[in-house]
């Protein structure tokens, strides 16, 4: 069976070595072994072995996955799930989506020192948050009540902008 549609796997074969000639020295080791096992996922490259058919004899070679927790292909089940389970969690109540962003003027510390710069995101955010809902303008849930300064409880940290420079930033949710 063919399959159809460009593949992240697809760009990645066709523009990864020029990207990694281009940005290797800034990549981590992580996103480098990531976009190399997403390039050979399900090619001869990993391996692979024969399904034959019990009865006509009918042949079909299948490859290996690389099994890296960042390639769609290996994690699409794995992460429909996941949504699924998520969205039995959800209330029945209005979300709001807040994102906090890094300043242009410090990316490359931030990306530098990401633990140090993201544990001050994650708290400068969170108390930020905190602040707001307690204000009677705004939620005015007061500050008794807030037991947990992540409203929501669902953020995240994403650092790429869609031209591949780092851009530091989190969601809440």
């Amino acid at each position: 069976m063919s399959r159809e549609g460009l593949e992240v796997a697809d760009v990645f074969r066709h523009f990864g070595p020029a990207f990694r000639d281009r940005h290797g020295a800034s990549l981590s080791i992580a996103r480098w072994r990531a976009m190399t096992a997403i390039e050979s996922c399900r090619t001869a490259a990993l391996g692979g072995h024969v399904e034959s058919c019990g009865d006509c004899g009918h042949q079909r070679v299948s490859y290996n996955s690389c099994r890296n927790r960042n390639c769609p292909k290996c994690q699409g089940l794995a992460r429909a799930q996941w949504l699924t389970d998520r969205q039995a969690e959800l209330l029945k109540v209005p979300y709001y989506h807040v994102v906090f962003t890094v300043p242009a003027a410090i990316e490359v510390i931030a990306f530098q020192n990401q633990t140090v710069v993201y544990d001050i995101l994650f708290r400068a955010a969170s108390e930020t948050l905190c602040t707001i809902a307690a204000d009677p303008e705004h939620l005015g849930a007061g500050s008794a009540s807030l037991v947990c300064c992540t409203p929501g409880d669902r953020t995240c940290c994403r650092t790429l902008r869609h031209d591949t420079r780092h851009y530091h930033f989190q969601h809440f949710q």
